[in-house]
């Protein structure tokens, strides 16, 4: 008991006469004094955990010696001595920042941390550290969710481990903060997408889902984004869904992952991007062998073709409806100039003429609405069918309903086709008809992202391909 006391009324000393000298380097063997303490007692440990990484930046030729030193107090048995010697790291790069890149690494593999306060200071002390020098922080995080295929067998569990909780570190407490934390933001911006790019060779779908959920998050791509920017995007996507490979009809993972892949673009050909490589691997890959697909996957390609079908669709349309929303604008303003122009005519010659453009204006704007109303289905994530119910021809006036309607006449039955279930409609024909595959799929692909990491990678995934065929 009583060495131990000595070791700490050492410990105070060396720490005193460091805090007190102008010139701290003149006091080596004061810090010498506090890197061989590490190796005493509990509450020397502790009290070293926080004296040496203090004065470390006034001994950089101990530097090497000191960080060895913490790196033992942070493998302590004692949870104390631990927690304190994790806070402490930061210390280490904050004036020495060649030293970031190390410190960030050692973080990266302490997330594992089985004590609830111990993985608490592990996040904080990242977060200093990021707060310190994002770009370096974020290059030396990315690196731990690098490809598979660098690791061995051996290591394969450990390294997976670590990947999995630096996954959810970035997740939780990084992309919730990127505000502050990229800044200048189109640089900072610019460099991680940079990193997810080069970190996308083994990620499965949910993992994939939640990197491209970030980017479209980000200025850089945000709603006035150049087309090219959005194309980058698509680029991506293009690179997960394996187009290079060759289709092979019995393999269900690769054609989920390829509808998986394409229905994740459709929002982006709005905005002017091309799925022209998707169009190109249906052409030349898919449609050849489409009777033999039909037989192995025909919900998928019930799903498969509704999509495409869908893409060129929306691609095309996009287009009129923007025109059409413009002209609406233009016609909506014409309309009220009319207005006042009527009220200021003079002649009944005039005012026949405004007339007839109010009148020719008025069948106009109808077409446009009746545009818009008929491509609104197509922009729902389950499409449906156009009916009539929602347009009016343009050089009609709109129907007004007299009295109670057919379905609610007392002793009146409700016409056949519109009974839900008939079947006389055509849509719904029994069970295994293309209603019900649409149904299926729809179910089956709502939650495609959302299988979680509960069972191994997350159910059915878009790991363990290999470089080359699966990611790129």
């Amino acid at each position: 008991m009583a060495d131990a006391t000595d070791d700490i009324d050492k410990l105070y000393e060396f720490g005193e006469r460091l805090n007190d000298a102008k010139d701290k380097s003149e006091h080596r063997q004061d810090y010498e004094g506090i890197i061989a303490a590490a190796n005493g007692s509990v509450k020397a440990k502790q009290l070293a955990a926080q004296l040496i990484p203090k004065f470390v930046k006034f001994f950089p030729e101990l530097a090497e010696q000191a960080l060895d030193q913490h790196l033992n107090l942070i493998e302590d048995h004692e949870l104390g001595v631990r927690v304190q010697a994790i806070r402490g790291l930061p210390l280490f790069c904050k004036d020495t920042p060649e030293q970031l890149t190390k410190i960030v690494d050692i973080l990266g593999q302490l997330l594992i941390a089985g004590e609830n306060v111990e993985r608490d200071a592990v996040h904080k002390a990242l977060m200093t550290v990021l707060r310190q020098d994002v770009k370096t922080s974020l290059t030396a995080l990315f690196k731990h969710i690098g490809s598979i295929e660098d690791q061995s067998a051996e290591d394969f569990s450990t390294w997976d481990s670590i990947r999995k909780k630096v996954l959810l570190f970035l997740r939780d407490k990084v992309f919730p903060l990127k505000t502050e934390l990229l800044v200048p933001q189109e640089l900072m911006e610019r460099h991680i997408t940079t990193l997810v790019k080069q970190n996308l060779q083994d990620v499965t779908a949910a993992e994939f889902k939640m990197f491209m959920d970030f980017l479209k998050s980000l200025s850089l791509f945000g709603h006035k984004a150049p087309a090219e920017r959005i194309q980058e995007l698509v680029e991506i996507i293009e690179g997960q869904a394996d187009l290079d490979a060759q289709f092979n009809v019995s393999d269900a993972d690769h054609i989920e992952r390829f509808i998986s892949c394409l229905s994740m673009t459709f929002p982006f050909f709005k905005r002017g991007a091309s799925g022209s490589k998707f169009l190109n691997y249906l052409n030349k890959q898919i449609m050849p062998v489409f009777d033999k697909v039909i037989l192995v996957t025909p919900i998928f390609i019930s799903f498969l073709m509704q999509q495409v079908h869908l893409m060129h669709l929306t691609v095309g349309l996009s287009t009129v409806e923007d025109l059409a929303r413009a002209m609406i604008k233009k016609l909506t303003q014409g309309m009220a100039d009319q207005n006042k122009a009527l009220a200021a005519a003079k002649t009944e010659e005039e005012k026949d003429a405004i007339k007839t453009q109010k009148q020719n204006a008025t069948f106009a704007l109808r077409a446009c609405n009746n545009i818009l109303a008929m491509t609104q289905p197509l922009n729902t994530k389950t499409p449906k069918f156009i009916g009539d119910q929602k347009t009016n021809l343009s050089w009609k006036e709109a129907a007004k309903p007299s009295g109670p309607s057919t379905a609610t006449v007392a002793g009146q039955k409700r016409p056949a086709a519109t009974t839900n279930g008939s079947n006389n409609n055509p849509l719904k024909k029994g069970r295994g008809a293309s209603g019900m595959q649409h149904q299926l799929v729809n179910k089956a692909f709502s939650g495609i992202y959302d299988s979680g990491r509960s069972s191994g990678r997350g159910g059915r995934s878009w790991r363990g391909r290999g470089r080359g065929r699966s990611y790129h």
